[in-house]
């Protein structure tokens, strides 16, 4: 917790008036509902929520195994530190799912980089400028890409979904950090598969796969391509 001065200019006739006043902040604060000693409520997690989904510093959420399901902070966030490693891919993907979502942070970061003012310029016509940039965005998509570009997915900019792990050298986390990632990389291809767990233990026991088995066993879950709905003439 820190205090700040916070300058406020009023108009006043010609000229304006300064007040300041003092306020406090906070760099990090637990998500939940805080109370006191005697049980009485501080802070509801519906205000650290709605604290947290601002656009102010910091964009960092600290996530252990109880940031995962439906938690949404994917506005002003596209950086996730985990406290400690989850048990299994699963956790990891739905604990990082907290900042990758639909119209993300990165993503807008990455929309406003490529295309920004200038497309506004050109064809801005009053309301959101963020559905204007993201009509742009979704004509000029290569052609063949789903609709989960540019609404999900849009790498072209230098912003990403971030993961960050404290991790001493030589520690047991390295070890258990790179087998999550094998695991995620199985777990998100056996997606929407029949019997998946029989077929996770198979993959991550039998390393003599070639890449085209991989591809051939994938099931592609993504909306179909702008493409493919038009009829051909």
């Amino acid at each position: 917790t820190a205090q700040i001065r916070i300058d406020e200019i009023k108009a006043a006739g010609e000229g304006f008036v300064v007040d300041d006043f003092n306020t406090r902040c906070r760099f990090a604060l637990r998500f939940g509902d805080i109370r006191d000693d005697n049980n009485q409520a501080l802070v509801r997690a519906d205000s650290v929520r709605d604290a947290f989904n601002s656009p102010f510093r910091p964009f960092v959420l600290a996530s252990t195994s109880i940031g995962q399901e439906g938690l949404d902070f994917h506005t002003w966030c596209h950086a996730v530190v985990h406290w400690n490693l989850p048990s299994n891919p699963v956790d990891l993907e739905q604990r990082e799912g907290r900042v990758h979502r639909y119209k993300g942070h990165a993503v807008r970061k990455n929309i406003a980089e490529r295309y920004g003012l200038n497309a506004l310029c050109e064809s801005h016509e009053g309301g959101d400028p963020w559905q204007t940039l993201f009509q742009i965005a979704s004509q000029r998509k290569t052609n063949g890409y789903s609709d989960l570009v540019p609404y999900w997915v849009f790498e072209e900019g230098s912003a990403r979904i971030e993961r960050r792990i404290p991790l001493l050298p030589y520690s047991k986390e390295v070890g258990k950090l790179k087998r999550l990632k094998q695991g995620l990389a199985l777990y998100r291809m056996v997606f929407g598969q029949p019997r998946q767990e029989d077929l996770l233990f198979s993959l991550s026991q039998n390393g003599s796969h070639e890449a085209a088995d991989f591809s051939n066993w994938l099931i592609s879950l993504q909306p179909p391509a702008d493409t493919l709905l038009n009829d051909n003439p």
